[in-house]
């Protein structure tokens, strides 16, 4: 299948990486010298500059620019597509049929790791367009389809926002074992191999039982537990999830 991205930025690098393992994929973009960048680290992906009139008619596009561009680059787009996917986060469904012109529309939220084609996307649209935009998305990681648009903009504040959450765990992490007195290499490559067996084990126990079979009464883990619990990590963790929620609303209001 031949997708079309628009927009050359992180998303779209990252999405290309991963579908051009299974897709025909062609990004367009507004930056020259982005443009050369990915063709560069993307040979397979074929590049271009949007146009002032580009003509989108009959194109399956992947939406990539950021929110507060939807309408300065949808006004250079021309003709029907046959499909929009589009990953702007906050932006609804209502807003991107009164700019763009597709036959259906669906909103995605895919997250990095689909440049390794291990992304988690939520997606949710036209019932219509739901087996080929799963087709489209699994092939670049696990997927997800809601039933509202509410549901997807708190996906988004979890798999789309949770990748820089969890990089900064896995940083301070890594941190206490250097400020323990471990090699910088050492504690990243432990770190790796944490969240690496970490994921493993998510897919089969709920987080309590993990976090259960780990700590031993008056142990290493309940004392570095109770630091956490102490300093109030499980209330930043979920504040930071209602604000990014709550951001991705006041996105969709602008």
């Amino acid at each position: 299948m031949k997708l079309t991205l628009i927009g050359n930025g992180i998303m779209a690098q990252s999405l290309a990486r991963g579908l051009v393992k299974n897709h025909d994929v062609e990004i367009i973009g507004r930056d020259a010298g982005n443009l050369k960048i990915i063709k560069e680290k993307i040979p397979q992906v074929s590049v271009k500059i949007l146009s002032d009139q580009e003509d989108i008619t009959g194109k399956n596009i992947i939406f990539c620019v950021k929110p507060y561009a939807l309408h300065s680059v949808s006004a250079r787009l021309e003709g029907q597509a046959n499909l929009l996917l589009s990953i702007l986060a906050g932006t609804t469904l209502e807003s991107l049929k009164k700019q763009i012109k597709a036959k259906n529309y669906v909103r995605t939220m895919p997250n990095v790791a689909a440049s390794v084609q291990n992304s988690m996307t939520t997606i949710t649209g036209d019932k219509e367009a739901k087996n080929i935009a799963t087709e489209i998305f699994s092939s670049i990681g696990k997927t997800i389809w809601v039933n509202t648009e509410n549901q997807l903009d708190i996906a988004t504040a979890v798999a789309g926002s949770g990748p820089a959450f969890l990089a900064l765990i896995a940083e301070a992490i890594a941190d206490g074992a250097v400020k323990a007195g471990l090699e910088r290499h050492l504690s990243t490559q432990l770190v790796q191999g944490l969240f690496s067996g970490t994921s493993s084990l998510l897919e089969h126990s709920h987080p309590a039982i993990i976090k259960d079979s780990v700590m031993s009464p008056g142990g290493t883990t309940a004392a570095g537990y109770a630091a956490l619990e102490r300093n109030g990590v499980r209330t930043a963790m979920i504040e930071a999830i209602e604000d990014a929620y709550n951001k991705a609303i006041e996105l969709g209001k602008k």
